[in-house]
């Protein structure tokens, strides 16, 4: 048995936790605030009617492909099937034009889904399907160097418009001429060609129906506690320091610690500690970050405003900049209550809000914020030829995270495997 210390109670802190108590160890969570969950977590929200609602600090999906992070929440004791509310992949606008795949085995619903896309002439579709084809044929692999733009300047313009951006961005966070070609093709790769968990097709969205606190962290705590793990919360970690074979959390002795804080927060420590890891930090140090922005708003008329779907597509541009929209009330919520999601967002907080609105009253639902909420560093830029720092950061010393080498962009499941990988290298 080793004494660990995890630095965060993120996605990544709490996994790397779990597993290290699966391994035997005895283990001590530091978290800086009073809240688990790191960039996905709860957060109360005033409503109109003087009550409140517990929302969450951006809008979050998941796939049928996240395998690792959808067997963590079970492994917890999450009833996915109630947790989550399963859809096809579904990429359609409020006009009805769009994809939607239909609920059948891979990959026959993405070939289907392609081929009924509304608002599609043959030739876009011909076009979809002839790239598609040459992806898998090279098995989903591209040059390092290429962006998705570059990679799909040949598609018609409509697939480009209508699927390869809002995926690109709800994927990577980065928008197209910028993002990586590689990581976009293996996250295609796994969604709409791959398998996926249980009975859930790899290109299922998985919408959240309750607050991401009860999704996934607030479990994992009562797991954790249960199992002899100790959490400390609002504790945040000021000093880390090599002492022989171990390492010293603000003073207090580990045989190994794993930093799961942000990689701001990781590289600062490190820095502190003396540790011979400049190559670590130089990686760390060139990551750049794209933000996401949230707005909660309610609709204006006497009846709660309700959408065709518990997620639409948006068409956006510098002048409106929500890709994509959410119905709260049909995913557990306050009914008429909308979550309006713009990826890679610039501008203020109060231009944004105010652009958000504007889309929407042109979209016939006109609206009242209620909260926007942007996370500035949400994510790393995944751009073309990144070279992201690795798990091992020195002898003893091991970080995950979202943003640490692996094959998916910074997502939920992207978190967890770099958990599992660094509890694991641990042992």
């Amino acid at each position: 048995m080793r004494k660990v210390a995890v630095v965060g109670g993120g996605w990544a802190g709490l996994a790397a936790a779990v597993q290290c108590i699966r391994a035997g160890h005895q283990v001590t969570l530091f978290e800086a605030s009073r809240t688990l969950g790191g960039r996905a977590r709860s957060l109360e929200v005033a409503l109109p009617d003087g009550t409140t609602a517990m929302l969450d600090n951006g809008q979050h999906i998941l796939i049928g492909a996240y395998v690792q992070a959808l067997r963590l929440m079970e492994d917890v004791g999450v009833d996915l099937q109630q947790a989550l509310l399963r859809l096809p992949l579904t990429l359609r606008f409020p006009d009805g034009t769009g994809l939607r795949l239909p609920a059948w085995p891979a990959p026959l619903d993405a070939l289907t889904g392609m081929l009924g896309a509304r608002g599609w002439g043959w030739r876009d579709k011909l076009s979809l399907l002839r790239h598609a084809a040459g992806w898998q044929c090279r098995g989903f692999a591209c040059a390092p160097e290429l962006s998705v733009a570059v990679l799909c300047r040949d598609l018609a313009p409509r697939v480009v418009h209508d699927l390869v951006e809002p995926l690109c961005v709800a994927a990577l966070n980065t928008p197209a001429e910028r993002a990586s070609a590689q990581v976009f093709l293996r996250v295609l790769r796994d969604s709409l060609f791959g398998g996926g968990h249980g009975q859930w097709a790899g290109s299922n969205l998985l919408l959240p129906r309750r607050d991401l606190g009860r999704l996934f962290p607030d479990a994992a705590r009562d797991w954790l506690r249960a199992h002899g793990a100790e959490i400390r919360m609002g504790a945040r970690v000021h000093a880390l320091m090599r002492d022989g074979a171990q390492w010293r959390v603000d003073g207090e002795p580990f045989d190994a610690v794993l930093l799961a804080c942000p990689p701001w927060e990781a590289a600062r420590l490190v820095e502190a500690s003396g540790a011979p890891a400049d190559g670590w930090l130089a990686r760390v140090r060139a990551l750049d970050y794209e933000p996401i922005a949230t707005v909660y708003a309610m609709g204006r008329q006497a009846l709660p405003l309700s959408l065709p779907s518990p997620m639409l597509s948006l068409r956006s541009d510098a002048r409106r900049p929500a890709q994509f929209v959410f119905d709260r009330g049909q995913l557990g919520g306050p009914a008429g209550l909308l979550a309006f999601v713009a990826s890679a967002s610039r501008g203020s907080l109060e231009e944004l809000q105010d652009q958000i609105v504007a889309q929407a009253a042109t979209l016939g639902w006109p609206v009242t914020p209620l909260r926007t909420v942007v996370e500035k560093r949400a994510t790393f830029a995944c751009t073309p030829g990144l070279l992201r720092p690795g798990i091992a950061v020195a002898p003893g010393l091991w970080a995950c995270g979202d943003y640490v080498e692996g094959p998916y962009p910074a997502t939920l499941e992207g978190a967890v495997r770099g958990a599992i990988e660094a509890a694991g290298a641990l042992t």
